[in-house]
């Protein structure tokens, strides 16, 4: 369930399922990123985006993650509620990086993460300018710079 909360970016919240934890009792390690990306899809769609051809390979764009990183700060086990406040930030023309902060309901961090996408073409596999639509994204969802 997504909403624009009072935080910069864009904020996704959902119950963390049996299917996304280990014998532990813990989401497991990748499922972190997993839920990352649900969020960025969840933004997408609210800006406006096509999700069918935006990633269903009718664009003639491509815009794959070429970076991931995440810290874990808390365990996350089923049946908990987490908040999943995304950030992105352009790098140039051709790359953005988007923050996460996955949050508990007591408003704890539990996770932070990266990750970096690049706008390529999808025959050629060059770089690519971002399309008007992964622009408008851009905007809509990248908070303004603070004044000094």
């Amino acid at each position: 369930m997504p909403s624009r909360d009072n935080d910069p970016g864009f904020t996704y919240r959902r119950i963390i399922r049996f299917h996304e934890t280990d014998a532990a009792g813990v989401v497991y390690f990748a499922n972190i990123l997993i839920l990352c990306h649900e969020a960025y899809e969840a933004s997408l769609a609210a800006s406006g985006v096509d999700m069918r051809s935006f990633f269903g390979g009718s664009e003639s764009l491509a815009v794959p993650v070429v970076h991931a990183a995440v810290d874990f700060r808390r365990p996350v086990r089923c049946g908990d509620e987490v908040a999943i406040a995304l950030t992105p930030h352009p790098v140039d023309t051709t790359t953005f990086e988007i923050s996460y902060c996955l949050r508990n309901t007591e408003q704890k961090t539990v996770a932070t993460a990266l990750t970096r996408h690049v706008c390529i073409d999808s025959a050629s596999r060059q770089r690519h300018p971002f399309s008007p639509e992964l622009s408008q994204w851009l905007r809509s969802v990248t908070p303004p710079p603070e004044d000094d």
